[in-house]
């Protein structure tokens, strides 16, 4: 089994502007740098929606997400820091899940 580590992430920042395309790039290198891989998901953008006191809230969205063997807690925890400070963000969402990754047929 591994990880499937998924970060959603603001495309425009509260003045409607879209947040420089650095942001996103720097944070796959590191992930590459850190995980041997990074898959991006920037073209489509997605739609997050939300209540907030009383009214629906809603952002473009982005997906980048990453692959390990196993979720560090404490670094993926520094990383959501991170982010949100450079996204000016209240939170980050970043999600883990346990998945199975089929390979090749094993000889009998």
């Amino acid at each position: 089994m591994a990880q499937l580590i998924e970060i959603l992430l603001p495309l425009k920042n509260v003045s409607g502007e879209d947040f420089p395309a650095a942001y996103y790039d720097d944070l796959a290198k590191e992930l590459v740098a850190t995980f041997g891989g990074v898959t991006s998901f920037l073209r489509a953008p997605a739609e997050g929606r939300w209540h907030d006191d009383g009214s629906t809230e809603h952002d473009d969205i982005v997906v980048i997400e990453v692959m390990a063997p196993t979720f560090n807690r404490a670094w993926w925890t520094a990383m959501k820091a991170t982010l949100e400070h450079r996204f000016s963000q209240d939170v980050i969402i970043i999600r883990a899940h346990e998945v199975e990754v089929l390979g090749r047929p094993q000889s009998r």
